[in-house]
């Protein structure tokens, strides 16, 4: 290999792919049906909307690198401290710069077995293994993940709910883990799915991220406030965690219309709470329809379902998800996540989780 030489590792690294973004129109919708990466079937607040084409005019003026107007509408509608949130450029971002600082060549991540790839792809990064924990019933396995911590453990990601699987641990299982655990290890909470839940047993998790603990929670602007373009993510972090990613974060990092358009959508709350009842509706309403195509379909509590082809000897979800798209349909195959029979089927508009009911039935009864 000629020219500069990456860090030993990088190249091993599979490059994270998302879900597809381009097909033919749907016949009857006229467009294609994307529900491949989780997005916020609704769209943004028409509110979030109008603040971002306001900034037009002044695109010209670096945005407010502390983006203290957000956290302070953050903190007054989650009862925080606004100090210890940090905003990014996604939650991606953010992940990434909790492994860049607390873990490195030696240490260990872990992380459940069908969690977000970018736990593993973020702590290779930095030199550090991922350790996938194996999970029960496709859900963390609490005792799993504290069996499986070793001196040489630094970080640990739980998706809350968890993505692609759509299960949850509950307020008293997330204690659980939080206090059996070692002092110098820190518990990341991935809260990207939380708007969607509305549920007594479930926490976010910020009841837990005291100002000098070792909890921490992250949550999103890319699904129910549906700002995926925008990049927007934020945490909540013990003090000290909190002062380490603002000195290694860009000095910019989150940009201007990603900001007011951030904090429009914390002012439209009745957006918020019709994207919850819509995608309870869609969901429920999706789920047992497939069901009743003879595939199983995984609770969920998120805004996608898990589908699970296992049983159905006679069509598998790879030849299924290349039958949608032809169709129009976007959907994503689970195989990155260990999970190569299944299919993650997002909640979108209720004309397009009909049209989505119609060709799975069309494809499955021998009719496509």
């Amino acid at each position: 290999m000629s020219g500069p030489r990456p860090r030993p590792g990088i190249l091993g690294i599979d490059a994270y792919v998302g879900g597809d973004s381009e097909t033919a129109p749907h016949r009857d919708l006229k467009r294609p049906i994307r529900l491949a990466s989780n997005e916020g079937a609704l769209g943004p607040s028409p509110k979030a909307m109008a603040a971002y084409r306001a900034l037009e005019p002044d695109l010209y003026r670096y945005p407010d690198g502390a983006s203290a107007t957000l956290r302070a509408g953050l903190a007054d509608l989650h009862g925080l401290d606004a100090g210890r949130i940090v905003c990014g450029a996604g939650s991606d971002e953010l992940i990434a710069l909790l492994v860049r600082a607390y873990a490195g060549p030696g240490d260990e991540v872990l992380h459940s077995a069908h969690g977000f790839l970018m736990y593993a792809l973020s702590a290779k990064s930095v030199g550090a293994t991922p350790v996938a924990v194996p999970e029960r019933h496709l859900k963390t396995d609490v005792d799993a993940m504290l069996a499986a911590v070793t001196p040489r453990t630094r970080i640990v990601f739980v998706a809350n709910p968890n993505n692609p699987t759509g299960s949850f641990l509950d307020r008293d299982e997330v204690a659980r883990l939080a206090a059996g655990l070692p002092d110098d290890v820190l518990l990341v909470l991935d809260a990207a799915y939380a708007e969607y839940i509305d549920r007594d047993d479930y926490t976010p998790g910020n009841e837990f991220v005291t100002p000098d603990g070792r909890v921490a929670t992250l949550r999103t602007f890319s699904k129910i406030y549906g700002l995926s373009a925008l990049r927007l993510g934020w945490g909540y972090f013990p003090a000290g965690v909190a002062d380490v990613l603002n000195r290694i974060r860009g000095p910019f990092n989150v940009g201007a219309p990603s900001q007011v358009a951030g904090e429009a959508a914390l002012d439209d709350q009745d957006f918020i709470t019709t994207s919850r009842e819509h995608n309870a509706e869609w969901r429920d309403w999706t789920a047992a329809r497939l069901a009743a195509l003879r595939l199983t379909v995984h609770p969920s509590i998120a805004n996608f379902l898990l589908v699970d082809f296992t049983g159905r000897n006679d069509r598998d979800a790879e030849g299924t998800r290349r039958y949608l798209k032809e169709n129009g349909i976007l959907v994503r195959q689970m195989g990155g996540y260990g999970l190569p029979n299944c299919l993650r089927v997002g909640i979108g508009t209720g004309e397009e989780m009909r049209a989505v009911v119609d060709a799975f039935a069309t494809h499955l009864d021998g009719r496509s």
